[in-house]
């Protein structure tokens, strides 16, 4: 089986297994067990989406349909789009994908070539490394800094990164595992460094709206870019709506380069469903009541982790200012891998450690808080019986 192995391509050998993953198959169907190792809810998606869905089945639509995506769908998109940003969009922008994931994979295709290198700040989520590496190009880490004031990412450490290699940097704000989230001037800086050098930006904006700061979202490139600026936005459904067993994302980028991306498409895989994209459809037009509700929830599940792990005298917290995910230190633990694998098997809570999310997360460890608060609770009373016997 190694002799076939080391036939394959050193971009497939190389693939990382994730250590998220490793995690939820270690705990995977324990009785007790509280999951929150992964990106979402625990919330099943809303019925007023899936039925959206079932019509579309009972309409018989199951056929191949428009690789961009169905008209209906890129023009809510645009809709929600104006609505969040206050300016007008083309539906033209819009190119459904199938996931988040896949449109990181696709604009990575279209920005950076194989050889050529992509700067990205971590910790991060471990799948944009990944879909680099993946492609042939090199993933550049940037670690950030924690300080007392929050995580912080220092431009002149980025512009240091940059060689006549690179081609693009990516930039996933709120973020995903620290809920950093990049201010106004920050983002306008961070374009002004990308025209300077002719580099494409990758924007990975998904917890937009999962924001506990001023306002009712976070900054965005969309409040200062202009429309031909090199930026691919990518996205997804599953987040805010409860949509991620769906696989449904999208890529919002300059009109021109619509054929690009709708061949990329078509190479990979011919489309999206029609069922699943009349369910984002229905996300996009009747899901705002819902989407506040998520956003209400998370936040409060945000206070009773803080609060939590607060009251435990060995760990370090700093409230995140955006998505749903508390990344805290505990005092005496360098292995975080262990430390993770140890917790889920003797009190079944499923916490990622932060190996799994690149330079600078090493000594620390992923909650997501996006969760009943009954569980969340419980995890916690869990968590602070267990560490004393250490």
């Amino acid at each position: 089986m190694s002799s076939l192995i080391g036939r394959l391509s050193p971009q497939a050998r190389n693939a990382p297994e994730s250590g998220i993953v490793e995690i939820f198959n270690e705990g995977w169907g324990r009785d007790d067990l509280i999951p929150l190792w992964a990106g979402e809810g625990d919330l099943p998606t809303p019925d007023f989406i899936v039925e959206a869905a079932k019509a579309s089945l009972d309409r018989g639509e199951t056929f191949y349909t428009y690789q961009r995506g169905i008209p209906p769908l890129r023009e809510a998109l645009a809709v929600y789009h104006e609505g969040l940003y206050g300016k007008p969009f083309s539906p033209e922008r819009f190119l459904v994908t199938g996931s988040g994931m896949q449109a990181i994979q696709l604009a990575v295709q279209a920005v950076c070539r194989s050889g050529g290198e992509m700067i990205v700040p971590t910790p991060a989520w471990p799948n944009i490394t990944a879909a680099i590496e993946i492609h042939g190009a090199r993933a550049v880490s940037v670690p950030m800094r924690e300080t007392e004031d929050g995580w912080q990412l220092d431009l002149e450490d980025v512009e240091a990164a940059i060689t006549p290699r690179t081609r693009a940097l990516f930039l996933n704000s709120p973020c995903n595992p620290t809920g950093w989230v990049a201010d106004k001037a920050l983002l306008t800086a961070f374009l002004d460094l990308a025209r300077r050098h002719g580099l494409w930006i990758v924007a990975d904006e998904i917890y937009a709206l999962f924001h506990y700061g001023e306002g009712d979202r976070a900054p965005s490139f969309y409040d200062i870019a202009e429309e031909d600026d090199q930026i691919v936005f990518v996205n997804s459904m599953s987040k805010n709506w409860a949509m991620t067993g769906w696989r449904v994302g999208w890529i919002s980028a300059p009109a021109a380069l619509g054929q690009v991306f709708e061949n990329l498409i078509q190479y990979s895989t011919s489309g999206v469903p029609s069922f699943s994209q009349w369910g984002a459809v229905a996300a996009l037009t009747s899901g705002e009541t819902f989407l506040k509700d998520q956003v209400a929830r998370a936040r409060g599940g945000r206070d009773c982790v803080v609060n939590g792990l607060r009251a435990i005298n060995r760990v370090r917290v700093l409230p995140p200012q955006g998505a749903f995910y508390l990344f805290f230190s505990v005092d005496g633990v360098s292995d975080t891998r262990r430390f993770a694998l140890d917790l889920v098997n003797q009190t079944g809570v499923g916490l990622a450690p932060g190996t799994a999310f690149g330079a600078g997360g090493e000594q620390y460890l992923r909650l997501c808080f996006a969760r009943n608060h009954a569980h969340l609770e419980e995890a916690m009373r869990r968590i602070n019986a267990w560490l004393p016997e250490i």
